[in-house]
């Protein structure tokens, strides 16, 4: 595709530095050049590569990276970038989701507030076009150790709406067994139980804060990726032929590479209403503890929303797990806007 050089009002006057759009996939390296460059200034554990990317990218959901992405440059070199998509809670509201990443050797030069406000330009766009009520809110989230970040969000008229631990807790020592509640069973996870068990798990989150029903692309983007579907460390409880809750551990053996260290996931924690307050998913989270201190982990990790209306918090707390990372929420009605800089 014919580059399409892009003129951003508010870009800083830096020689040499010129904005695009998406050119294709050709662009994911430099997305993941820039990415590595944040990652141990920001904090992010998380790896990515090419073919993450592409995988993501093929599975955009009201999304067009030709349209809703913009490329900061500097002599041909990607230093930056962001992206705008939506998606509508189960409430109605409008969300419009922004990502981005600056290099860290061209921070506070004003192109991240740039490459936001053209992004919020764009979904400003998109919104006008949609049939879609709303209201409408950009939303943003960043962990506490990206600070520059925080400072420009709240320069630009977000305010914090909502903040999330990452939580850790050691695997040494014995795991205790507690037994899973009356008439319930955990079996073997075999493929045609999967539409189930995703199911279940977006049901299950149809009561906490934020939610949305998934699209289509979704479930096939999670069957596609090899870490998610890690199925055999599982903790899928049936009560017959119903799924009444889950643990859906996985291993990034690639982070652990990066990272020098041996950690495992205990995600996608969800009990279905009839279920609940029986203990199911403290038997499972306990369950899932052992099942990664078997595949030689030494700490499992989970994230949390800090005001779970289900407590899930306290019931973390109450596994053995404690406050390691944090972050927040960030969000901005349509119309709003920070000082002019």
């Amino acid at each position: 595709m014919t580059d399409r050089s892009l003129s951003l009002h508010d870009a800083p006057p830096i020689p040499g530095l010129t904005f695009r759009a998406y050119r294709g996939p050709e662009d994911f390296p430099g997305m993941v050049a820039v990415y590595d460059a944040c990652r141990p200034v920001d904090g992010y554990d998380w790896p990515t590569s090419v073919e993450d990317l592409a995988r993501t990218f093929s599975h955009l959901d009201h999304c067009d990276p030709y349209q809703d992405m913009v490329f900061a440059e500097v002599s041909g070199e990607t230093i930056a970038y962001g992206r705008g998509a939506w998606y509508l809670e189960t409430d109605g509201t409008c969300l419009h989701q922004l990502y981005g990443h600056v290099a860290p050797a061209w921070r506070r030069r004003n192109i991240g507030r740039a490459l936001l406000r053209w992004t919020e330009e764009r979904q400003r766009q998109v919104a006008s076009e949609q049939a879609e009520p709303g209201p409408h809110l950009f939303q943003l989230e960043t962990k506490d150790s990206e600070q520059g970040m925080a400072e420009l969000l709240l320069s630009e008229g977000y305010t914090v709406v909502r903040r999330w631990y990452q939580m850790t807790r050691p695997l040494d020592g014995e795991i205790p067994d507690t037994p899973l509640p009356d008439g319930l069973e955990v079996r073997p996870v075999t493929p045609d139980q999967y539409p189930r068990i995703w199911a279940a798990d977006v049901e299950a989150f149809r009561d906490h804060w934020g939610s949305a029903d998934p699209p289509a692309e979704a479930y096939v983007e999670w069957l596609e990726d090899p870490v998610a579907m890690m199925s055999a460390l599982w903790q899928i409880a049936w009560d017959g032929d119903e799924v009444a809750g889950q643990v859906r551990s996985f291993i990034n053996h690639r982070e652990n590479a990066d990272m020098g260290r041996l950690r495992g996931y205990t995600e996608c924690i969800s009990v279905r209403r009839p279920w609940r307050r029986r203990g199911l998913a403290h038997a499972l989270i306990m369950r899932s503890l052992r099942i990664l201190q078997e595949q030689g982990m030494v700490e499992a990790a989970l994230g949390v929303d800090t005001e779970n209306v289900s407590g899930a918090l306290r019931l973390y707390e109450r596994c053995g797990f404690r406050p390691a990372a944090s972050g927040s929420v960030y969000r901005k009605p349509f119309g709003s806007g920070g000082p002019e800089v």
